[in-house]
């Protein structure tokens, strides 16, 4: 107990920081709770995914973490949730070349595998809380992500179906729908539906995203993660490449539309950025280029009887051997053209120390079809947003995670995750990079965990007002003076982000449980309903 007291002082220490910077940049705290880690597994493994998802069963107290770089799931005990410790592990190689996702439900653990090339159709195995085989059911290619309905009567999987690096065998992307009425020993393929598409093939979508050489919609269009309403009705669908949402028909299983995400204006003083690397300095400005949200993560909450949606805003270019869509704006002249007209200073903007860096599409934004770009395109909006249910925009954080950092950690501004000392490497990219994001009820309020994948920590709103959520807190529970590669800086790339209830947890208080990408490390949060002590 006292190394737990002993840390909380630093959690307060930290927290009280955070306030100070959110004064200073007019932000507005509620602050009513608190993340502090509390314990923290090691795989051992570094930059190769070895913590990408984790699944919790509320039974046996033991969360199900994918394991890429050895193929597996690997079984944590939290049972003591101060000492995490590994129980044993799933095998996925007899199934399939990479596992992508897990989930479980009432002692169900359903896995995602890519098959042993990616464009073939994958793999959902399932298995017993023991990690003993149960079933397999074929689906789309390249699943990456699954989740079952709330009622538990079906399992919902993001096919991503992306292509090739030659860029030559493209699959369609889709949704699977597993029926699981009759039991999961049971599944055949006759219970999984292949929501997708083909209706769409032919029509003029924009401005979703439909770019790929010689694709129909139906193979330009990628699932990459899923949120289910609470009657398990709808689900949503991130289409990141696309910038798009997917609503799709649980009853039907359909997809019924697809809503583009629009642009973020970076010309205002709200969504200003940080364009460059090579400026040597914090310099969050406007610039006269938009931003595609193309969000990773998503998730789902309700207010009133409403569903809202919160979605981390990535960004992500494809770029394959075949077709690559990627160039910087110092390559204008070369790799594409800017109207005279719409950029007239474009000479003194592509210098590196303004916009020459910054990470731009040639795929997008000639919107008069004349051969050249009128609005420069950049990947990702660095922000969290929330959507009403028929994915209108209602909520964007704007600049406020540059902004944050800047004032809480301007020694480590824009770093990225695999190294130490990089400060300002990912301003010219997608800047912080919010990649995963869950949502939690706490007493009577919701709150929104938002990962930074390149910077490292969880942001925390209050998010019960939907069209005015509040900053809450910032935590990084990493080492900036450690040594990456060593094992010694702490978090490195939160992937996903799990949400524990307070009647499920090991200790009766909320958990947050952060799966790292680049340290292989899983850690556990514990949320305090006042910042920093225990009651």
């Amino acid at each position: 107990m006292q190394d737990i007291v002993k840390c909380t002082v630093v959690g307060i220490s930290l927290f009280a920081t955070s306030m100070v910077a959110v004064a200073e940049t007019n932000f507005s705290a509620k602050a009513d709770i608190s993340l502090f880690p509390i314990s923290t597994y090691a795989s051992g493994v570094f930059d190769d995914g070895a913590a990408e998802i984790a699944a919790y069963d509320s039974r046996r107290k033991r969360l199900y973490v994918t394991n890429a770089n050895a193929n597996s799931v690997d079984v944590i005990s939290i049972r003591n949730v101060f000492k995490p410790r590994l129980r044993f592990t799933i095998d996925l190689s007899p199934y399939g070349a990479g596992v992508n996702s897990v989930a479980v439900k009432d002692g169900i653990v359903a896995v995602a595998v890519e098959a042993e090339t990616a464009q073939d159709p994958g793999s959902v195995v399932f298995f017993n809380r023991r990690g003993r085989f149960i079933n397999s059911v074929e689906v789309g290619a390249l699943p990456d992500m699954l989740t079952f309905t709330p009622d538990g009567s079906k399992l919902v999987v993001a096919n991503e179906g992306e292509p090739d690096d030659d860029y030559v065998i493209d699959p369609e992307g889709s949704i699977s729908i597993i029926n699981l009425a009759g039991g999961v020993k049971n599944i055949t393929s006759a219970d999984v539906t292949e929501a997708g598409f083909t209706a769409f093939n032919g029509m003029n979508l924009e401005p979703v995203r439909v770019f790929g050489p010689n694709a129909t919609v139906a193979q330009d269009l990628e699932p990459e993660y899923i949120t289910v309403s609470s009657d398990s009705s709808t689900a949503w669908v991130t289409l990141q490449e696309n910038n798009a949402i997917a609503i799709v028909d649980l009853y039907a299983s359909t997809v019924t539309d697809i809503v583009p995400l629009g642009t973020k204006n970076y010309d205002v003083i709200q969504n200003a950025i940080d364009a460059s690397d090579r400026d040597g300095e914090i310099n969050i400005t406007t610039w006269p280029v938009v931003g595609m949200y193309q969000p990773d993560a998503i998730a789902s909450y309700e207010v009133d009887g409403e569903t809202y949606l919160l979605i981390a805003n990535e960004g992500d270019a494809r770029d394959y051997d075949g077709f690559s869509e990627e160039a910087r704006v110092k390559d204008v002249g070369e790799d594409f053209i800017v109207d005279p007209y719409a950029y007239p200073d474009i000479n003194t903007l592509a210098d590196d120390a303004a916009l020459g860096r910054l990470k731009i599409t040639t795929a997008t934004g000639d919107t008069d079809g004349d051969g050249d770009i009128d609005v420069i395109h950049a990947y990702g909006g660095r922000s969290f947003s929330i959507l009403n249910s028929a994915g209108e925009m209602i909520y964007d954080s704007g600049s406020d995670f540059e902004r944050l950092i800047a004032k809480l950690n301007p020694d480590n501004f824009n770093s990225t995750n695999d190294e130490n000392g990089s400060f300002d490497n990912r301003s010219d990219d997608k800047g912080v990079e919010p990649e995963g994001i869950t949502v939690g009820k706490i007493g009577d309020d919701y709150y929104a965990f938002i990962g930074l994948e390149r910077h490292g920590g969880i942001m925390v709103y209050n998010v019960t007002n939907p069209i005015a959520p509040q900053f809450v807190q910032f935590f990084n529970n990493r080492d900036f003076n450690g040594n990456a590669e060593a094992g010694t800086a702490g978090d490195l790339g939160p992937e996903g982000l799990l949400f524990i209830e307070a009647n499920e947890s090991p200790i009766r208080r909320p958990l947050l449980v952060v799966t790292n990408e680049v340290s292989g490390t899983t850690t556990i949060y514990s949320i305090f309903r006042k910042p920093g002590f225990f009651h």
